[in-house]
């Protein structure tokens, strides 16, 4: 038997939703990984309310029915943009599940739990995108890749990793290991000045890598006044990496997220694919 990896794509639809380009990005990504893809398109599902004027003013179940149709109208098209991006084969899916507002977050994250990892289409533009994102990335337990509209379709053969030795780093260390071809290169960054830490720790990495044959490398990096997310990506992409594998630093409850400086920076400004493991 075929051994299959699958990665799960939640897709929001209200009160916003991913760009058509940053989704197509995330589904070749899929591809490019070697990964099935299993998508989930949610249709905001409104609770009828009563209104203290009786909709005098405002016909609040119209209002209703038409957010709701505008919602389910835009997974009808994100499922027939699964389907024809992967070209009909049996390797991907995407369901439409009806969810009340509030519950996609819990969902998504439960859901990714069943999956090898989750795969988020990421803009800018779309904070409740985002929103997701850090739930399926503190909720899941899965390691999660953020994508970007501007996101290249070669085979990755280059990883930069984000490492200061913390648990969470080895955690993005293990879960991005089984992504790499033989022939991958690793480069270890280590932003200076960010914290107390041990000299060449990157180093260490590098050597203990190259022991276990993979071609790496290290770097330390200078925050030189930019934010720590800022200079992990930078670094990341000027030694040519595709994917950035970082440690997610914070926690969530009841929606309030208190994140750490690079994890919250990266998700605020996102310039490459970024596998953030929690």
């Amino acid at each position: 038997m075929t051994i299959r990896r699958v990665a799960y794509m939640p897709l929001v639809t209200y009160p916003d939703s991913p760009p058509d380009e940053a989704v197509n990005a995330a589904i070749v990504f899929a591809g490019v990984l070697g990964f099935d893809l299993q998508a989930t398109a949610f249709a905001a599902d409104i609770p009828r309310v009563s209104t203290p004027l009786g909709g005098f003013l405002l016909n609040v179940p119209e209002l209703i029915r038409t957010t709701e149709g505008k919602s389910l109208e835009r997974c009808q098209h994100l499922q027939a943009l699964v389907m024809e991006q992967v070209g009909g084969r049996e390797t991907a899916r995407c369901t439409i599940r009806k969810l009340g507002y509030g519950a996609t977050g819990d969902t998504a994250a439960a859901e990714a739990r069943y999956f090898d990892l989750a795969l988020l289409p990421w803009s800018k533009d779309s904070l409740v995108s985002q929103d997701l994102a850090q739930e399926v990335v503190f909720g899941s337990g899965r390691p999660t890749v953020l994508i970007p509209a501007a996101t290249g379709t070669e085979p990755i053969q280059h990883v930069a990793l984000a490492w200061d030795g913390s648990r969470v780093a080895a955690r993005a260390l293990a879960d991005v290991m089984p992504l790499l071809s033989d022939d991958a290169r690793i480069t270890a960054i280590t932003v200076s000045e960010e914290k107390a830490l041990d000299d060449d720790i990157s180093g260490r990495l590098a050597s203990t890598l190259r022991e276990r044959g993979f071609e790496a490398r290290s770097r330390i990096v200078p925050l030189e006044g930019r934010t720590i997310s800022a200079a992990l990506q930078d670094a990341a992409i000027e030694a040519g990496a595709g994917l950035l594998a970082m440690g997610g630093f914070g926690h969530s409850r009841l929606r309030d997220f208190i994140l750490g400086g690079a994890t919250q920076g990266i998700f605020a400004d996102l310039r490459l694919p970024v596998l953030i493991s929690h």
